[in-house]
This record gives C-alpha cells, sequence and structure tokens, in this order.
C-alpha cells in the first residue's frame, strides 16, 4: 500500500522508444502539482532528451483527472528561497526542446500548468479539458516566459482577459482562441496522440527539427535568416531529400536517415 507521502513523492517518468520520448506527470492524487524536486526532474529529463540525436518526438502526458494544477505554492511557507521563475525556467526549456512537443490534456489545466501546455508544439485536448490561471487573484506575478507564450499564441487582449480577470475557460473556447491545437473526444485521446507521433517521426529530421527551432525564434522576434539559408543548402544537398523524392515518385513512405 502507497501512503499519501509515497504518491506526492512521484516524480515525472521518463520513457524512450525510439524516436519517440515520453514524460508522464505522476501525482494524481494531487492534481499533478509540481514541486521543485519534479521541476528539476523535468529539466533532467529534458537534458537527456536533447542529448540523443534519434529522438524526434517529446509527449508530455500525465495520470489521473488533472493534466496540471502548476507550481506547489504550499512551498512558498515552507522556504522563502523558493520562486514560481523556476517554474517559467522549466517552462521555457520544454519550449525550446530540440525535438518536437506534444502534450495530451486530458482534463483540468491550472496556473503554471497552462503554460507547461503552451510551450509545446501540438497541445491536444478533450471535451474535459479546462482552464484558468488564478495568479492574480492570489496577488502573484506571472514569470516573463509565461506572458510572452501567452501573448504569442493568443494574443494581447485574450491574454488580458486570462490574466488579469482570472476567467475560466471550457473546451470548445481553448480551441478557438489557439490554446488548443486540436480538440477530440476523451476515448479518441490516445489514439490522436499516436497518429500525430507517427506522422512526426516519418518525417526528415534534417528538416522537421530546424524548422520547429526557427519557426520559434521568429515568433519571439528572432529571424535568423543566414542560419535558415544554410539550412536550406544542407538539406537541398542531403541524402534525405534524394530518399524523399525517389519515395514520392514510386508512391512509398520514405526512410529517412537525418543525413
Amino acid at each position: 500500500m502507497f501512503k499519501a507521502t509515497d504518491k506526492m513523492n512521484s516524480k515525472p517518468s521518463l520513457v524512450i522508444e525510439g524516436k519517440v520520448a515520453t514524460i508522464t506527470l505522476k501525482k494524481a492524487e494531487f492534481a499533478n502539482r509540481l514541486s521543485v524536486e519534479d521541476l528539476k526532474e523535468i529539466r533532467q529529463h529534458i537534458e537527456r532528451v536533447n542529448q540523443l540525436d534519434s529522438v524526434l518526438v517529446l509527449r508530455i502526458l500525465a495520470e489521473g483527472k488533472y493534466f496540471c494544477s502548476g507550481f506547489d505554492l504550499k512551498a512558498f511557507g515552507a522556504d522563502t528561497s523558493l520562486s514560481t521563475l523556476q517554474f517559467g525556467e522549466t517552462v521555457d526549456a520544454i519550449e525550446s526542446a530540440r525535438p518536437i512537443t506534444i502534450a495530451a490534456i486530458q482534463g483540468g489545466v491550472y496556473g503554471g500548468g497552462t503554460d507547461l501546455c503552451i510551450a509545446c508544439d501540438f497541445r491536444v485536448g478533450t471535451n474535459e479539458t479546462n482552464m484558468f490561471i488564478p495568479a492574480a487573484k492570489l496577488g502573484l506575478h506571472f514569470y516573463p516566459g509565461g506572458l510572452r507564450r501567452y501573448v504569442n499564441r493568443v494574443g494581447l487582449d485574450k491574454s488580458k482577459e486570462i490574466f488579469l480577470l482570472a476567467k475560466h475557460y471550457a473546451a470548445e473556447e481553448l480551441k478557438s482562441m489557439g490554446f488548443l491545437t486540436h480538440l477530440v473526444k476523451k476515448d479518441d485521446l490516445s489514439k490522436t496522440i499516436q497518429e500525430i507521433t507517427n506522422k512526426l517521426s516519418q518525417m526528415a529530421p534534417l528538416a522537421l527539427l530546424p524548422v520547429k527551432k526557427h519557426l520559434n525564434l521568429i515568433a519571439n522576434n528572432e529571424f535568423q535568416i543566414e542560419e535558415i539559408t544554410q539550412l536550406v543548402k544542407a538539406s537541398e544537398a542531403s541524402n534525405d531529400i534524394k530518399e524523399g523524392v525517389s519515395a514520392w515518385a514510386e508512391k512509398r513512405e520514405p526512410i529517412f536517415k537525418g543525413s
């Protein structure tokens, strides 16, 4: 029998299978809120995945009813050196992760947990997905990376509504505002995540990963035209483009090797 303290100490796990890595939040009984140790664990997982050239997709899943309820605010009373800035640093690492990232948002997501979602390249929700950010009601200023991501993803006016009014949002509105990239039935969530994973895993790494990187940089007003130009030339001279063209002509799936 696990005690409550055992479950509270369940750190986010990492599983790597070929081209796919999966981080799973495992504190279902505590709405998957994240402690400082959890955040450290996630950053270590991302560092490991970033070092593996074979991994093209990083998925973030959660056990239980809630996806993530953000930072464990109770920790503030125990250690005044703690800061939500540590949460922001972890989400920044997710946003800049080398692989393509997918969040499987099966239920409620709150506070910094919502930022963890929008830091991902694809955000798949269900009719049970809902969110709000209570920071202003708590007297807490949201960290810089999160503010930037929200303005980039959903726009300035909607970001003001989200942060300043602490409004609750249901799944349909989350899809219409751009918080979710996909909205599916609850029973179809795993299937949809796998379909997206499979499609991404079949893409050419030399195009897939740098394009993700530079789209994010452009969204942050960093247009590195010289580097993009060199990447275009490298892809045009690669074995993968030859394989892609041959597969297209032969009406078969290409087998890319990232070279």
